[in-house]
């Protein structure tokens, strides 16, 4: 009983980091804090047991840390198909795909997009976390996902309205 409540610990602590990464309108800091909550998901996952999703979020991390040097269709593709592999040989049921797609689609938001375009394919992937999240029985995890996919809603919009006021001002000005 201990360990599931040390387990749901990390994930209430992923859920704070969440908030603090998704709020951010600076794809540099978002990504910053991605590796943080991904390495400490992935503990949280792993103290589940919930083996495919801790494998994922350990590659999310890694390719959060490279994405913020490196922008490649080549590298998103070489992070893609590991994680596809690693999530194929240690997947047990189908539910552990949602995992292994969202992190796919977080990979290609990451080394592909950036402002808008990106927080809509993490918002996608976001979606299928959290069907994972309520699959698995991760108390933070659910609420991370339901609030990362709220605070990034408001930061698209935030984000929309600040580039609709500046071409506003551009055609004006």
């Amino acid at each position: 009983m201990a360990d599931s409540w040390i387990a749901q610990g990390f994930g209430l602590l992923s859920f704070v980091l969440a908030l603090v990464c998704f709020y951010q309108k600076d794809d540099r800091r978002l990504k910053i804090m991605m590796v943080v909550m991904n390495l400490n998901h992935a503990l949280h996952f792993y103290l589940l047991n919930a083996i495919t999703s801790s494998l994922c979020c350990l590659f999310s991390a890694g390719r959060t840390a490279v994405s913020m040097r490196v922008k490649s269709l080549w590298i998103a593709a070489i992070f893609i198909i590991l994680t596809v592999v690693i999530g194929y040989l240690t997947a047990q049921q189908w539910t552990d795909y949602l995992a292994i797609v969202a992190a796919c689609l977080g990979c290609f938001a990451l080394f592909c997009l950036t402002g808008i375009k990106m927080r809509v394919l993490l918002f996608a992937g976001s979606c299928l976390w959290l069907a994972n999240n309520i699959i698995v029985g991760s108390i933070g995890g659910v609420l991370l996902e339901a609030t990362v996919i709220v605070i990034n809603i408001s930061t698209i919009y935030r984000l929309h309205k600040q580039r609709f006021t500046r071409e506003a001002l551009t055609e004006h000005g």
